[in-house]
């Protein structure tokens, strides 16, 4: 008899523990969560307020997500790859069966904020409601204004395909009481005097323009890190590293004058960085079509973010005989652009080598997706015509692409260190922590 008094004691603890974790979740999942209003306030769809919320879905770069390839412009259908699974962004314009038409300024709003879809479901944070939760009310009434002027597009979206546990709600609702609270307007770098082009830049980088999405490192649930913001890491399955905002050897532009930090953001080049991949597509899709005020706002808040030291990195020496193939296949295939010793080509056209901290970076990831696909930066109203380099994938095998890139990182005063094959040949086949397991 007592052995059965103590499991049934045992099952009830457990049953007790299961419940308060579950209320816990739940309890979590609500905290700082605004009920709807009981009667809905239309937002003036003027012609003002709309072309306002036109010019913030931009800078958001709703379209970027929510375009399928040859779609209808925010008809959704496009499969964002996760380590979780595909999650296919909806269809934004007025469609009353498939898109927004059923929607009220309100769901709008909490799927901004709280991250709830009309239903009340919880919404997968491959869309980025982590950042756009420090967007106001008022930004996010007129986006919603401009979506409902859009014409609205018949396409049902793709129902998700993630693996077990993670296509459960469940298994959401954990993850969000770890790692997600509804926020406020975000705070401006410390250690400076709060200034408006500050807060402004602050508003941008944290909130509508979703920086940290990719330039702040993820941990093993996929959430950011916590006290690493814009502290850089890999673009989970697209097999690019996003450098640190925050480290002059990366990305940091702390030491940089300010009209050539918004010349990056506005035209994707500089005589001394330009943007690839990822990157560039941000550029040509949304931070090209930025107000003056908004770039020089995000620059002055990237300049005054607190500089980290680059962090150590242990280096391997190329082989001689490495250092020999990489040489000759340099002089073969780079030099004519790159020059003889790295220094670039052609009044700038060509970027220089030889201390280059794209070519520098500690993660060799981007030089090696550069040198497989070809490099191209965007087309832009500042460079429309931009230089392109062709890619070399077919050209070059996973060695010889291995060997001029340890040339060129080990060269002319660089110090970056080898590059192995088998890092080329996972990027070629988009493989380890390249793409999909």
């Amino acid at each position: 008899m007592r052995r059965g008094h103590k499991v049934l004691a045992a099952g009830l603890g457990a049953l007790l523990l299961a419940a308060v974790a579950l209320a816990l979740v739940l309890l979590l999942n609500r905290l700082g969560e605004a009920p709807l209003p009981t009667h809905e306030v239309a937002v003036p769809a003027t012609p003002e307020v709309i072309a306002r919320g036109a010019y913030l879905a931009r800078v958001g770069n709703c379209a970027g997500c929510h375009t399928a390839p040859g779609g209808e412009p925010y008809a959704g259908g496009r499969g964002i790859d996760t380590p979780f699974g595909t999650v296919y962004a909806p269809n934004l314009t007025p469609h009353e069966a498939t898109g927004l038409g059923s929607w009220t300024a309100a769901h709008f709003w909490r799927a901004m904020h709280n991250g709830r879809s009309r239903d009340g479901r919880l919404l997968y944070p491959a869309f980025p409601y982590l950042n756009y939760t420090h967007v106001t009310r008022e930004d996010v009434d007129a986006i919603f204004a401009y979506l409902r002027s859009l014409p609205a597009v018949d396409r049902a979206t793709p129902p998700h395909a993630l693996r077990f546990p993670f296509d459960t709600q469940a298994a959401l609702a954990v993850w969000r009481a770890l790692f997600f609270r509804p926020g406020g307007p975000p705070q401006p770098a410390p250690a400076q005097a709060v200034s408006a082009p500050l807060d402004r830049g602050a508003y941008l980088v944290q909130g509508l323009g979703h920086c940290a999405a990719c330039h702040t490192p993820r941990n093993a649930w996929g959430a950011p890190r916590a006290g690493a913001a814009l502290g850089g890491g890999m673009i989970p399955l697209q097999g690019w590293y996003a450098p640190a905002l925050d480290v002059a050897q990366e990305a940091g532009v702390a030491d940089w004058p300010l009209d050539e930090v918004v010349e990056l953001l506005r035209t994707g080049t500089t005589p001394r960085a330009g943007a690839s991949g990822p990157m560039a597509a941000v550029v040509f899709q949304s931070l090209q079509h930025w107000s003056e005020a908004d770039l020089r706002a995000t620059a002055q808040y990237l300049q005054a973010l607190p500089q980290r030291a680059a962090p150590p990195v242990r280096t391997e020496a190329a082989a001689a005989a490495e250092m020999e193939l990489g040489g000759k296949l340099y002089e073969q295939h780079c030099a004519q652009c790159h020059g003889a010793r790295g220094e670039g080509g052609e009044g700038g056209a060509f970027p220089p080598l030889a201390g280059n901290r794209a070519v520098l970076l500690r993660e060799p990831t981007n030089l090696v997706r550069v040198v497989l696909q070809g490099g191209y930066l965007p087309a832009t109203a500042g460079n429309p015509r931009p230089h392109g380099m062709p890619p070399f994938t077919q050209v070059l095998t996973d060695r010889e692409i291995a060997a001029v890139l340890s040339f060129i990182r080990s060269s002319w005063g660089n110090q970056a260190g080898k590059v192995d094959t088998i890092t080329v040949h996972r990027a070629r086949e988009r493989r380890g922590s390249w793409g999909r397991q």
